[in-house]
């Protein structure tokens, strides 16, 4: 019953497992149901946003928050229940961006643009969500 019930309270703890100083956020042009996505379509020199993002595991679910440099107040954020998951996707010209369904406190949904300006960002973001995700198991 201890066991138990100390199980519960780490499902309440969250952790910050990646933070990235730097993060840009893109409007998405509609998506054309059998074309690839390309962040060349965004117009990625005019970003509409730009901010830090942290990723934080909690319990069995991870979030992707995207907050404001200096405030540090919210701008959006992604949950993710598995993986493999279609919440973050890569883009097929460049490994350095990813498509984020994005989920409000409401529960509405929308798509946004995500990027990085250095490679090794974006890869230490996907490993860092496949790591949790492998633990779980």
């Amino acid at each position: 019953m201890i066991i138990l019930e100390a199980l519960k309270k780490m499902d309440d703890y969250e952790r910050v497992i990646l933070r990235k100083p730097e993060i840009f956020v893109y409007r998405v042009p509609p998506r054309q149901s059998n074309r690839t996505i390309k962040a060349s379509d965004w117009g990625l020199s005019n970003p509409a946003f730009t901010g830090q993002c942290r990723v934080i595991g909690k319990g069995h679910q991870l979030f992707i928050q995207i907050e404001d440099k200096s405030s540090y107040k919210l701008f959006a954020k992604a949950i993710i229940t598995g993986w493999p998951t279609n919440i973050i996707e890569p883009v097929s010209d460049s490994s350095r961006y990813f498509t984020l369904r994005i989920t409000s406190d409401d529960g509405r949904q929308a798509t946004i643009g995500i990027g990085f300006a250095d490679r090794s960002d974006s890869f230490d973001m996907n490993v860092c969500i496949q790591d949790f995700f492998k633990q779980e198991d």
